[in-house]
């Protein structure tokens, strides 16, 4: 089963299982980001071992860890146990034993791509709330909207910035286009915001974090589809294919 979902270069999430005890309490928390180098067999897979500012993070062998395989048929987990750590061609690597079957997996959570996508947007007006209540997409045509950037993007919702700041809960019309099997669409999608912080790096400029609210399926599916074909060019260009 675990080659029929999980192939080479799949984004892969590491957490503690809970149930080894590091001397670390934070370590208990953790969460590492990595990839898929190669199925060994339908027992054991090897992961590429995760980095963190250009250090390389040793999990001990023998520990337990839960995994999180993002993949284009969605997300899959299972409980998995180090087995080896080795270096082979420049690279290291983590050797991991299935101690669990491997299972789709719901949550709430969809990675996220970084990326520089211009989005314009506004706030929703009265009457184009009441018409939300009412599961309509009743939209007023010919506002004016406010340019941003969005600088990351999943089938969950965005991170954007601008010289302006919405208010937490509020809900926004964000219209932006993607390119997806080499075709350009507009998306126009209602949001709500989930918090607002000014950079402090960059004072007058501030980050939003938005969820969509009653987004097709069709559109997050396509949103998904976008971000593994970015990750998949990504993945290209650094293998300088």
């Amino acid at each position: 089963m675990l080659s029929k979902y999980v192939i080479p270069g799949n984004k892969v999430e590491i957490q503690s299982a809970g149930r080894v005890k590091f001397a670390d309490e934070e370590e208990q928390k953790r969460v590492y980001q990595t990839t898929v180098y190669d199925i060994v067999s339908e027992e054991q897979l090897e992961l590429y071992m995760p980095m963190e500012k250009s250090k390389l993070i040793l999990l001990p062998v023998g520990a337990e860890y839960d995994l999180y395989f993002y993949t284009p048929a969605g997300l899959y987990q299972c409980f998995a146990k180090v087995v080896d750590r080795y270096k082979t061609d420049n690279k290291y690597i983590l050797l991991f034993e299935l101690s669990s079957n491997l299972r789709k997996f719901q949550r709430r959570e969809y990675y996220r791509l970084s990326c520089a996508l211009e989005m314009n947007a506004r706030v929703l007006e009265k009457e184009e709330m009441k018409a939300l209540e009412q599961k309509s997409k009743y939209l007023v045509p010919g506002l004016p909207l406010k340019r941003s950037i969005i600088v990351d993007i999943s089938g969950g919702g965005i991170r954007f910035v601008g010289d302006y700041a919405y208010q937490p809960e509020s809900l926004i019309c964000c219209k932006y286009r993607l390119v997806i099997e080499g075709k350009d669409k507009e998306y126009t999608l209602i949001s709500q915001i989930i918090a607002v912080r000014e950079l402090e790096e960059k004072p007058g400029l501030f980050e939003h974090r938005a969820k969509y609210i009653n987004i097709d399926t069709l559109d997050r599916e396509e949103i998904i589809k976008f971000i593994f074909e970015e990750e998949r060019k990504n993945r290209k260009r650094e293998k300088g294919l």
